[in-house]
């Protein structure tokens, strides 16, 4: 339980430097599925982050103040739940097993809060991500407010306490690097497996089996997103779901999958051939994207900001545009006016990169904290590297590239001297992709 102890004392701390008071972290709420189902739970990770609790109907209660604690409030032992579904832990017992200080069952909250907040200089909480736990805390806030006669003070401010996690969650300690590493292997094998079954006649759904498969076999509790198996024209759609698509001869398959393993999350994509050899039209625009991101893999060091990978990986794909004939060079110009018009924005319409972690699009800030600049890469910031190419029927595009959709992702560490690429389990080479398939 250290690192969750000393998780919760840095943010305790934090709290101090902003004047103290009472943070309130409560966990995702469980959503009914149909009837009296619900759909697999997946706890907030703000919680998980802070005290390794994965289980329904969790709070937790920092208190920053003269006497600094932590607090839990959980569900408290039910016979009747533990007949259905297993005995769990008392709230005494919870909270030793995960290091708080006090513990105390989730039904007495309105019995404890107002008295928690009362006096607080400010209370730390997210608004607005659950209406019903919003207007729960509104009403411990006006209870404290109408003992006002009696020398109570209410919070003065409420502060957002997720903007001081996003912080702390950016930095990857080498416990949550590690827990990175070994869910990008996990996705690579699912990736490897995938392209070995994979072939023409199946349907998009039946590779994505394949994933689910691996994905659980090594540990993994879900995919970390829903997975993207995407045959021929779908590739062009960014976040396409698997459907009853068959794979083709002669077609490219994208596959953007990654598990989630001990609440991180990995995010790989790989494109190849269902026939196990590109043509020399998928070969030509496959080797861009290639080139596009290693030039923004090598970008990712130290001292770099965080647009470094996206403004190297457009530089290459706009000259290949250019080269192929997407784009025009008497319409668009050279290749400078191509990439200050953003011209290149029809073939690769996002960003290259995003934070990865216990979310697969992860939290914090791309922009210095109070400052407009982009954010300088550390050591131990994780995140992606995924340019493409996505070529829809238009006019003046060269039919031959018609419906071809390419994007090549890695899980990328930024490490003392320079990066990580953790999932580079998965060959990506075209000499490398087309002996695997055969």
């Amino acid at each position: 339980m250290l690192p969750y102890r000393t998780r919760r004392a840095r943010l305790i701390a934090q709290m101090h430097q902003h004047g103290g008071g009472v943070a309130v972290i409560p966990t995702a709420p469980e959503v009914m599925r149909n009837n009296d189902v619900e759909y697999p739970f997946r706890h907030d990770s703000y919680v998980h982050y802070l005290s390794g609790i994965a289980e329904p109907e969790a709070l937790i209660v920092l208190v920053a103040g003269a006497q600094p604690r932590a607090i839990l409030f959980c569900r408290d032992n039910d016979p009747e739940h533990a007949i259905w579904h297993g005995a769990r832990r008392s709230p005494h017992e919870e909270g030793v097993h995960f290091g708080f200080d006090e513990a105390f069952p989730v039904a007495a909250l309105d019995e404890h809060m107002p008295a928690l907040l009362a006096g607080a200089p400010a209370l730390f909480a997210a608004l607005g991500r659950n209406a019903a736990f919003d207007e729960r805390l509104h009403g411990w806030l006006r209870g404290v407010r109408k003992a006002g006669r009696s020398g109570v003070r209410a919070p003065a401010r409420i502060d957002d306490v997720h903007m001081l996690l996003d912080e702390m969650r950016l930095f990857k300690d080498d416990g949550e690097l590690a827990i990175m590493r070994r869910a990008a292997a996990v996705s690579a094998e699912a990736h490897l497996r995938a392209m070995r079954m994979a072939r023409a006649g199946q349907a998009e759904y039946q590779v994505e089996a394949e994933l689910l498969y691996e994905f659980h076999r090594q540990g993994a509790a879900a995919p970390a997103y829903p997975s993207i198996v995407a045959a021929g024209a779908n590739a062009c759609v960014l976040h396409h779901n698997p459907g009853r698509a068959l794979l083709r001869e002669g077609e490219l398959l994208l596959i953007d999958a990654g598990c989630e393993l001990d609440s991180y999350a990995a995010d790989i994509t790989r494109t190849f051939p269902v026939s196990g050899r590109f043509s020399p039209v998928q070969r030509r625009l496959y080797q861009i994207v290639l080139d596009a991101q290693l030039a923004a893999i090598d970008a990712v060091r130290p001292g770099a900001h965080v647009m470094a990978p996206h403004e190297a990986a457009v530089r290459i794909l706009a000259q290949g545009m250019l080269d192929t004939g997407l784009l025009r060079a008497g319409q668009a110009g050279a290749l400078d006016d191509v990439i200050d018009s953003g011209a290149w924005r029809q073939f690769f319409m996002c960003k290259t990169s995003h934070w990865l972690g216990m979310d697969v699009h992860d939290v914090g800030s791309y922009r210095e904290p109070g400052s407009d600049a982009w954010r300088i890469l550390h050591p131990g910031m994780t995140l992606t590297v995924e340019p493409g190419l996505y070529i829809r029927p238009a006019a003046g595009v060269p039919e031959q590239y018609w419906h071809i959709g390419i994007r090549i992702e890695d899980d990328v560490a930024v490490m003392p001297g320079g990066r990580e690429v953790m999932s580079a389990g998965v060959p990506k080479e075209v000499d490398q992709l087309e002996a695997l398939l055969r």
